[in-house]
């Protein structure tokens, strides 16, 4: 994927990560779905807070945090938390495929880090270090899981709260004129 290979070509600069090294940073701030952010705090030896958003269930895995199959439905399921035998069979079978789909996914960025960091690396492995990880989604809306000490829910920080609609569009929208428009 290009994409992580452009991101993380800072550790490629020998100049800057010295110039990080020597800094002295207490931790490193950021959102581990590139790998580039786990790696520096990897590399300098620092711990790492997340501000998550990782695909396949990552954020709860790599710090080794119950997922329980037998009601917890994987994202693509389409299951509820009720399910009989063979929807928690076909849960299991997609909590494997995840698994092999995001190691390919990350397929470079673990190529990446084993050579940066001289040393076999998995993504639990880069993953688990993280000091904190405040979670972007709120605990009120998942389903009842147990999570680790270190996780923190922030629910919707990232969400701006709601503006008026401007005059102009309000009388567009409330006049007869609007009967082809559409209002969300």
């Amino acid at each position: 994927m290009e994409v992580i290979g452009s991101a993380c070509s800072l550790l490629q600069n020998e100049e800057l990560m010295q110039f990080l090294k020597e800094s002295n940073f207490d931790v490193v701030f950021t959102d581990p779905i590139l790998m580039c952010g786990p790696l520096v705090s990897e590399y300098l030896s620092v711990p790492s807070v997340y501000f998550l958003g990782l695909p396949c269930d990552l954020h709860f895995s790599a710090p080794q945090s119950p997922s329980p199959l037998s009601y917890i439905p994987r994202l693509f399921s389409f299951n509820s938390d009720r399910m009989t035998f063979l929807q928690r069979v076909e849960n299991a079978l997609i909590s494997l495929l995840e698994l092999d789909y995001c190691n390919g996914f990350y397929g470079e960025a673990l190529k990446l880090s084993s050579e940066v960091l001289q040393r076999d690396v998995s993504l639990t492995d880069l993953l688990n270090s993280a000091a904190v990880s405040l979670m972007r989604f709120d605990f009120v809306f998942e389903y009842p899981r147990p999570v680790m000490p270190n996780m923190v829910f922030i629910g919707g920080i990232n969400c701006a709260k709601e503006k008026p609609l401007p005059k102009s569009c309000f009388l567009f929208l409330t006049t007869g004129l609007s009967a082809s428009g559409y209002s969300l």
